[in-house]
């Protein structure tokens, strides 16, 4: 392949880079680069989780990776959580980034927190409030099917992503995106979207007609629960390689 895409995809909160395990073979094998980190406290930085960390915490773990490799025209993905990150990412390094891919995830607008971008995520701020440590949130209980676990039904995939899952900060919640930066509003965007089971009195925000860029808006669904990286790899990773 002439001309190789750099992806670098970014893990939803409670996860780590191993969520991606079942897509980016799928993208390496086309020829592709692929970097799925681990945010600081979760993966094999696990022991760095502190009332410190949080979304400009995990900012500054993807422009850090970025500039550490060197990388240009990055199809940079977020999942759930991490579409703030990958919003703030983009303010802080848009000459480096040549899309943005948005999988079920949070889409921020200047000054937004992920609490503003779904409101729900206060009850889980509040939860944690009540207990011995109260910067800390645990991640979502499983649910019987078809919620499952994030959307995931399948006992192995289940048993095995419980082994991955680890608290996350409350200031990643709270702390808002700063996109005051005019060039990252010029970068394409897609957003896929996970449909056919989304859990009672979770509203999904409407997706603008129109990109930041005035072009028309690109969304993608996927028939599968929250974790399509997990359930539906294959569906998912085509849809990267076809935006990037």
């Amino acid at each position: 392949m002439s001309n190789p895409t750099t992806y670098v995809l970014v893990h939803g909160a409670w996860h780590d880079g191993r969520s991606w395990n079942r897509v980016a073979p799928l993208l390496t094998a086309e020829g592709h680069r692929v970097f799925a980190p681990s945010l600081t406290g979760h993966g094999e930085k696990v022991h760095l989780l502190s009332p410190e960390v949080g979304l400009t915490t995990h900012t500054d773990d993807v422009i850090g990776l970025i500039l550490e490799h060197d990388l240009n025209d990055v199809v940079l993905v977020g999942h759930s959580y991490a579409g703030m990150v990958i919003s703030s990412v983009a303010n802080q390094v848009p000459e480096r980034i040549s899309s943005l891919v948005y999988v079920d995830a949070m889409v921020p607008t200047h000054g937004e927190n992920a609490i503003d971008v779904m409101p729900l995520t206060q009850v889980m701020v509040d939860g944690a409030a009540d207990s011995a440590q109260p910067w800390r949130i645990p991640p979502l209980p499983e649910y019987a099917a078809p919620l499952g676990l994030f959307g995931v039904t399948d006992p192995d995939d289940i048993a095995w992503l419980k082994s991955t899952l680890t608290d996350e900060s409350v200031l990643c919640f709270q702390q808002p995106a700063e996109l005051d930066n005019p060039a990252q509003a010029s970068i394409p965007r897609t957003h896929i979207l996970c449909v056919g089971n989304e859990p009672e009195g979770v509203a999904r925000r409407p997706i603008p007609k129109l990109q930041p860029n005035g072009k028309p808006s690109r969304v993608h669904t996927i028939n599968t629960g929250h974790d399509a990286m997990i359930t539906r790899p294959a569906e998912l990773g085509a849809l990267l390689l076809h935006n990037s």
